[in-house]
C-alpha cells in the first residue's frame, strides 16, 4: 500500500499539487494547479541550494538588510557567483522596495 504524501507549492502554499513527469535527470517534477502562482512547475528536492526558493527570498532579504555578497553567500552556503546573479535578476524589486515603500514612510 502506498501512502500519498501532501505537498504544498514552495511559491503559494496551495495544496492543490500533483505530480508531472520526471526531469532528464530523474527527479519528479510537481505542478502548481493555483492560477494566482508565480511558477507552474517545481521540484520537492533540489540537486543544488542555489535553486531552492528559500534561498533566493533569503538572499533578498539580507540584501535588503545591508548584508555583504559574501556574508550572504556564506550564511546561505551558495557561491558569490549565486548572490549576484539573484540581485541582478531582482533589481527592479530591490529598487522598489528601496525608493517607493521608503518614500511612502517619509
Amino acid at each position: 500500500m502506498m501512502v500519498e504524501v501532501p505537498w504544498h507549492c514552495p511559491f503559494c502554499g496551495t495544496e492543490k499539487v500533483t505530480k508531472n513527469g520526471r526531469s532528464s535527470n530523474g527527479k519528479q517534477r510537481y505542478a502548481c494547479h493555483n492560477g494566482e502562482c508565480s511558477h507552474k512547475t517545481f521540484y520537492a528536492e533540489y540537486t543544488y541550494n542555489a535553486y531552492k526558493p528559500e534561498v533566493k527570498t533569503g538572499i533578498l532579504q539580507w540584501s535588503v538588510d545591508g548584508a555583504g555578497i559574501r556574508a550572504i553567500a556564506r550564511r546561505l552556503n551558495v557561491s558569490t557567483d549565486t548572490v549576484i546573479a539573484t540581485l541582478k535578476k531582482r533589481v527592479l524589486l530591490i529598487f522598489y522596495i528601496f525608493f517607493v515603500i521608503d518614500f511612502f514612510h517619509e
